[in-house]
């Protein structure tokens, strides 16, 4: 499975080194992708109307908790199961674009925290979700596009993300709710004149 795993790997390496303006632009995105998806997830909260039903409030508190508890998990993981070196470090021929972390690469923390907000997201509205989830593939394979992790890191990070939305969502519910009405007491009073304004 990791012979495989580093064929894929070195041919989508080679194929990019051959053509380095992917490389460039993969890096130039994967640069941006992560924090402009967690602003669209905290965006989430101000499409709520004040007062009206906290769906988006929902999406947007599981998805940030589906994506701290994905993280922890990648730990747990390199920590008991598997320490993976990256890609790079094993093989120095590997070409990376930009940045080289030296974090364990199995599962990648940027795949597995993108999908599990595109599926915490998508477990309250499917086409928004799939947005979301359309980033988080672009990010998955951006990782392996600019050398930083095997195509086995993204999928188990998928898998992950799967997962923590899952145990968000499904079996958090009842804290999750609790808190967005928490929250909300603060945030309602500011928002209000702003959805005012729009109407």
């Amino acid at each position: 499975m990791q012979a495989v795993d580093y064929r894929i790997y070195h041919g989508v390496n080679q194929f990019v080194l051959r053509h380095e303006w992917l490389g460039d632009g993969w890096a130039t995105f994967e640069n941006w992708a992560v924090p402009v998806l967690a602003i669209a997830t905290v965006a989430l909260w101000a499409f709520a109307r004040p007062g009206g039903k906290p769906k988006w409030k929902l999406a947007c508190t599981s998805a940030l908790f589906s994506a701290a508890l994905a993280l922890l998990i990648n730990q747990a993981i390199a920590k008991l199961i598997w320490e993976r070196k990256r890609p790079f470090a094993e093989h120095p021929s590997a070409h990376v674009w930009g940045t080289r972390s030296h974090d364990p690469s199995f599962p990648s923390d940027h795949a597995s925290a993108a999908f599990a907000i595109g599926f915490a997201v998508v477990m309250f509205d499917r086409a928004v979700g799939a947005l979301f989830l359309a980033a988080a593939v672009a990010i998955g394979v951006g990782r392996v596009f600019v050398g930083e992790h095997y195509p086995l890191d993204v999928a188990a990070g998928c898998l992950v993300g799967l997962a923590a939305a899952l145990l968000v969502v499904k079996l958090g519910r009842p804290v999750i709710a609790w808190l967005v009405r928490m929250v909300e007491r603060a945030t309602d009073p500011v928002l209000a004149p702003l959805w005012r304004q729009r109407g």
